[in-house]
């Protein structure tokens, strides 16, 4: 079994966002399949947020992703691109997204990608079965170390 990570508030995490690498595994399985397992990711640590993870595309099974349309914008890292899971007949749009042209202080996480644990059958941090980050706009990971309150749980609108 692993040991299980330090306790962290998000409440102490920086704004702008820190990035990070990540010194245990990422695991990310869905419909009986590994779509990704790393050792070599990075986390992105934002005050109020759970940890929103980045993983290389060498260790994914890039096959079921394609790109899409959407872009959305973030204020530290820039323009984000997204993907839709192709898995046989189902499609699930927007499960991950990716910076490929981040600002100066995330490049480290450039092409990399991020993906929503809530469309997803299992996502793994460490051995431990992570709960989505509440909402459904961010991709916050929360494991069993993390104490909130979080961003996107009902009345943090505006935080």
């Amino acid at each position: 079994m692993n040991a299980p990570l330090p306790q962290e508030s998000v409440w102490d995490y920086p704004r702008p966002p820190r990035v990070e690498p990540v010194p245990y595994r990422i695991e990310i399985y869905t419909q009986g399949i590994c779509l990704a397992a790393t050792d070599r990711a990075y986390r992105v640590l934002e005050t109020s947020h759970p940890p929103v993870y980045y993983l290389p595309p060498d260790d994914i099974q890039m096959q079921y992703l394609r790109p899409n349309r959407r872009r959305t914008f973030c204020e530290w890292k820039g323009w984000a691109h997204y993907y839709d899971l192709h898995l046989e007949e189902q499609l699930v749009p927007d499960v991950a997204w990716t910076y490929p042209e981040p600002t100066p202080g995330y490049r480290v996480i450039r092409n990399y990608l991020a993906f929503y644990a809530q469309k997803l059958d299992r996502c793994v941090v460490n051995g431990e079965v992570v709960q989505p980050q509440p909402g459904g706009f961010y991709g916050g990971w929360i494991t069993s170390n993390l104490v909130g309150p979080f961003k996107g749980e009902p009345g943090t609108e505006n935080w």
